[in-house]
């Protein structure tokens, strides 16, 4: 239930200023490119809306990824292809390459640079503490970027993190959840993936923004940190709430309710209870210590905040001492 009002606290007017051709989806026309000029490779994964798969750009027999997308809405489709065209050549944002369609069937495909991505699930556990420090730092580049440009991500995790190890290369993809931020508009609230909503939205707070983007990226950092994968594991999005509330505490979260005047849903009545905040320090385990700091955990204290307004943005934390040795 949405009470209180709230606007961003950084970028509030970005697509004010860029005007409504920069914002305005609906109104894009797609030039579609011819998909002969592409190659099936084999499939690499498959997503709610998309199925993809690593193919060959014939003209320059060079790799690439081919996204091919599920009948969804047209505007679906059209608001993510507008996105990566406003956000070509930032900063370790996945690239895109062309936009094609099959003439019989009308199936639309995103073309995207390739990147020779390792499942996190492996690649995690072999990073070292200048690894997380760096990794963490170049997403935020990118999330800083695209928040700068009026757009919100809204499915950070893990699976949409590319990270080429060898050439230290990191890319955020998967931009079809992703959506301009327009001050005092209601979202819908069923964005990003369970383990990392933010609390926003799991009590059904519709007039959120960047900041939940930040949100997201404290729950991964907290497992990379921790070595808790998933960190918040909720069995369903009610759960999820009760699970962020045993280690931020209850008092906590009735306040941030408070404060924007939400009314929590009847159904956590039962299920709530009353938790005291967990010390960090609960967590450091012999396998974990060497990537727990003091730096690293206060910089965890200004991501995973209840209430979205007072989580650092992202460029103030690439300023964060955290970030010191990963700059040098």
């Amino acid at each position: 239930m949405t009470g209180g009002r709230s606007i961003a606290r950084v970028y509030p007017d970005s697509n004010e200023n860029f005007g409504r051709s920069w914002w305005d989806y609906d109104n894009l026309q797609v030039q579609w490119g011819s998909q002969d000029q592409y190659e099936i490779v084999r499939k690499v994964g498959r997503g709610k809306y998309s199925e993809v798969f690593e193919g060959i750009s014939l003209p320059s027999n060079s790799k690439c990824v081919v996204k091919v997308l599920k009948p969804v809405k047209k505007k679906k489709i059209k608001r993510e292809i507008k996105i990566l065209m406003c956000l070509a050549g930032g900063p370790n944002v996945i690239s895109l390459l062309d936009v094609v369609r099959d003439v019989q069937s009308k199936t639309p495909s995103i073309v995207f640079e390739y990147i020779n991505n390792i499942d996190f699930k492996v690649l995690y556990p072999k990073f070292t503490d200048f690894d997380v420090r760096y990794y963490i730092f170049e997403l935020l580049k990118a999330l800083d970027f695209c928040h700068s440009k009026g757009i919100m991500h809204r499915d950070v995790k893990p699976h949409n993190v590319m990270i080429d190890h060898e050439k230290r290369k990191l890319r955020l993809i998967d931009w079809g959840l992703a959506e301009f931020y327009h001050p005092g508009t209601e979202y819908n609230v069923r964005v990003a993936s369970r383990y990392f909503k933010g609390p926003e939205l799991l009590v059904d707070f519709q007039e959120y923004d960047y900041s939940l983007d930040m949100w997201s990226l404290g729950a991964m950092f907290a497992s990379m940190i921790f070595r808790k994968e998933p960190f918040f594991h909720g069995s369903d999005n009610y759960d999820q709430l009760v699970k962020i509330a045993k280690v931020l505490g209850t008092d906590e979260l009735y306040a941030y309710l408070e404060q924007y005047d939400i009314d929590l849903d009847p159904q956590y009545d039962d299920s709530l209870g009353r938790y005291q905040r967990k010390p960090w320090s609960k967590f450091i385990t012999t396998e974990n210590q060497r990537y727990i700091s003091n730096e690293a955990i206060d910089f965890l204290d200004r991501l995973l905040k209840y209430d979205h307004q007072q989580r650092i943005t992202a460029r103030e934390a690439q300023d964060h001492p955290y970030f010191e040795p990963s700059k040098a």
